[in-house]
């Protein structure tokens, strides 16, 4: 049993709530935040321990791992004061908001012999398993070119005051606004990309602020960019494009297009998300066709969007996990659970260390205006036809 504690009871720590009865191996000592009302209301819904403070959560000696939930702003801070007090650290995306203050942290964990992990959690998902073994079994030949979408549709004209978690906590809108969604999201993406393909050597990105307007009480706020897109070249030679927004409507999609034929996983915010293969000139379902000739018949597009290729069909069982609402369908402590399974073991989880590090990096240079990058990290990559 490993004994980890929260810091930061906000809207997201209730998805890591409800997916912590997936792990028994994991036990939550108690939680802390610096907003009393907040942190009075979590503990009372979830029936948890209320730490007196951050001193007192981080002196405890029987929490393992501290898991990271504040605000972005805030990463560094925590995770700095996590690990000088002897704390394995896993924390919500990104690590810190400069690189050179992430390259601190990691150094500082690798000096204490302590674990860093960076969420999320999706890329070690059922899902991901499975499309990792297609793309090693070599069913679709070499890949050569991916196309990752995070789009989430305009949320900034939803009524998004009104969102609450299930012990009552707001969604922070007008934070995240301020950071932007590419700190906020892309990192679902590329944990996907570096998880399949390894590190990045070169990228060329863009990003830009496209709706200043988000409601009165950000007027004369800065606000971070809503758009960012990034053409990357990975060490193998793969190819991918990213594009990370909050006005294009929803689409968590990744295609990888291989030279004998292509793989899409239809949701990344879905641990068991549909995969549909298809063989070059075989790209049409039959509902497709079908779809195609009523079209061609009547003479105009269907208001209808279906995955190319047929879905597969895994003979391996869900396994079976409990999980949040539509649309966030990922066990978000599946992360601190391989972190503690990793430590148990003497090993080092992927999502950890220069992983983690790599990944950072690459979301930070993704927001970070129009320019060419070459990454400052690296890490050494196992395929996953190698991997134990």
């Amino acid at each position: 049993m490993t004994k980890i504690a929260f810091i930061g009871t906000g809207f997201v720590a209730d998805y890591y709530m409800t997916t912590l009865a997936n792990h028994p191996g994991l036990e939550l000592a108690g939680v802390w935040d610096r907003k009393a009302e907040r942190l009075e209301r979590f503990c009372a819904f979830h029936g948890v321990r209320a730490y007196e403070d951050q001193p007192a959560l981080l002196s405890d000696p029987d929490v393992a791992i501290v898991v990271n939930l504040t605000s972005t702003e805030s990463h560094y801070e925590i995770n700095r004061a996590c690990l000088e007090a002897g704390k394995h650290v896993y924390c919500e995306k990104p690590l810190a908001m400069s690189l050179d203050e992430a390259m601190e942290l990691a150094a500082l964990a690798e000096k204490r012999g302590l674990i860093l992990c960076t969420a999320p959690a999706n890329g070690l998902s059922p899902a991901y398993r499975t499309f990792s073994q297609i793309l090693a079994r070599g069913d679709i030949g070499a890949p050569r070119l991916v196309y990752a979408e995070m789009e989430d549709g305009p949320v900034f004209r939803a009524d998004w005051r009104s969102w609450r978690s299930r012990s009552g906590a707001r969604w922070p809108g007008a934070e995240e606004f301020k950071v932007g969604c590419t700190l906020e999201h892309a990192g679902y993406a590329m944990s996907w990309l570096v998880g399949l393909f390894g590190p990045v050597v070169h990228m060329s990105a863009s990003s830009a602020l496209c709706f200043a307007e988000k409601g009165p009480e950000l007027e004369g706020e800065a606000l971070a960019p809503d758009f960012s897109v990034g053409v990357m070249t990975f060490e193998n030679g793969v190819k991918a494009r990213i594009t990370c927004g909050l006005a294009a409507p929803r689409d968590r999609s990744l295609t990888v297009l291989g030279d004998r034929g292509s793989m899409i996983l239809r949701d990344l915010w879905d641990d068991n998300s549909a995969i549909h293969l298809s063989a070059p000139g075989r790209e049409r379902s039959l509902l497709q066709k079908v779809l195609d000739g009523i079209e061609n018949r009547i003479g105009r597009t269907l208001p209808l969007r279906i995955t190319p290729g047929r879905r597969y069909a895994s003979s391996a069982p869900k396994d079976g996990k409990a999980l949040p609402a539509y649309p966030s369908r990922i066990d978000f402590i599946r992360g601190v659970a391989e972190q503690a399974k990793a430590l148990s073991g003497g090993s080092m989880p992927f999502y950890s260390g220069k992983v983690a590090l790599h990944l950072t990096e690459l979301v930070l240079a993704l927001s970070a205006g129009e320019h060419d990058y070459t990454p400052k990290t690296h890490f050494a990559f196992k395929p996953e036809a190698q991997k134990d």
